[in-house]
């Protein structure tokens, strides 16, 4: 449309030509839309807002007095506020190319003044520190011509003939080039040892192999004398089935004829023992009931006899004293006890013969017994009798 203007999105238009303009400037600045310009009476010019970049090659002299030839790169480009394109434009608008010049300049005058506070160690090692302290003291110069510094980075540093950072980096490289030899040696070693290794286990496969190969070996020939001797065996294995065989039946043969043996003589002979064994048991107790019987009978007979003889036999007791001559010293009860002597001695022989009628001892009777009150001594006419005169009866 005819008049009508739009910046490009990395530029800002100015117009300048008008009265009014923002904050005293003598334009009015337009970024992002366009805007309607009266021709004739005004008249619009375009601020690049693109990154530009700037190189700064100088030569340093550090506080130990070592000069330095720093390489430096500064990223930077107009601010997008109305202010800096403002201050920017009032300075570079013309010349564009100029803000490149300018930068460069102004951070050549801050690296040396900052290197100059600096050693050579502290440079080399700290390049970082040594960018951050020179953004920051450009920094305030920077935006007072409208411009902001994105990156500065430190490419090269670089003392000439001085030879001062090769001397300092020297024990550095001394044992980058041990770790180094030690790291060769260590890899020499390690493939020695690999190379050693893999011999061992060619060795070893080798050997395996052999033996497998022997084992292999051993078993055909097993194989094949297992196969030559498969005929002759299998004919032992028959003959050797056929004695075993033969050996077994003549055990149960022997078996079959020890049992004929057991059921024709010995079981015969066994039953015979026995029938006479128990009529032998029998008779011998036949014999002893009957031997018991008679004894028994014997007993009753002489006891029978005895009591019949008893009388006999005090009888001819009392004769004996016919002859004797007996004195009774306590009258009618003196005789009276030698009655009842009579009697006990007659009692005391039947008794004994009974004893020994039982098999037992005959108990000890003696020739003279004492009653209550008197004592009877005895003695038979031939025996007892003496010259003194009778016996006494007391």
């Amino acid at each position: 449309m005819f008049g009508y203007r739009v910046p490009a999105p990395d530029e800002a238009m100015l117009i300048s030509g008008g009265r009014r303009g923002l904050g005293g400037a003598p334009f009015r600045v337009v970024t992002g839309h366009g805007k309607f310009v009266v021709p004739f009476f005004r008249k619009t010019r375009f601020l690049s807002l693109a990154m530009c970049e700037a190189e700064v090659t100088e030569t340093c002299v550090t506080r130990q007095g070592i000069a330095l030839h720093v390489r430096a790169v500064i990223a930077f480009k107009v601010g997008n506020d109305a202010e800096s394109i403002i201050n920017a434009g009032q300075r570079f608008l013309s010349d564009q190319d100029q803000m490149s010049v300018l930068t460069g300049r102004i951070f050549a005058g801050h690296l040396r003044a900052i290197i100059g506070s600096m050693t050579v160690e502290e440079i080399v090692t700290e390049r970082q520190k040594l960018a951050a302290e020179v953004l920051d003291t450009s920094k305030t110069e920077m935006a007072k011509i409208g411009l902001i510094v994105d990156s500065l980075q430190i490419q090269s540093i670089d003392d000439g003939d001085t030879g001062y950072i090769d001397a300092m980096s020297a024990p550095h490289k001394a044992a980058i080039q041990r770790q180094a030899q030690i790291a060769q040696a260590q890899a020499t070693q390690a493939s020695v040892e690999a190379e050693q290794e893999a011999a061992r286990k060619q060795a070893e496969y080798a050997r395996q192999t052999a033996i497998v190969k022997a084992e292999y070996s051993a078993q055909v020939d097993r194989a094949q004398a297992q196969a030559s001797q498969a005929g002759p065996l299998a004919q032992a294995h028959a003959q050797q089935e056929v004695l075993d065989a033969q050996t077994e039946l003549a055990q149960r043969q022997a078996q079959l004829r020890q049992q004929q043996l057991v059921a024709e003589v010995v079981k015969p002979a066994e039953a015979e023992a026995e029938r006479v064994r128990i009529l032998a048991a029998a008779e011998a107790q036949r014999m002893k009931i009957q031997a018991e019987a008679a004894a028994s009978y014997d007993r009753v007979a002489l006891d029978r006899m005895l009591i019949d003889q008893l009388p006999q036999i005090v009888k001819e007791a009392a004769g004996g004293l016919a002859g004797a001559n007996v004195n009774v010293l306590n009258g009618a009860d003196g005789l009276g006890e030698i009655a009842a002597g009579l009697v006990s001695q007659g009692l005391t022989i039947l008794d004994s013969v009974r004893q020994n009628l039982n098999g037992q001892e005959p108990a000890d009777r003696r020739p003279e017994e004492t009653k209550s009150n008197g004592l009877l001594q005895l003695r038979s006419g031939k025996d007892q009798r003496s010259d003194d005169g009778p016996v006494d009866v007391d």
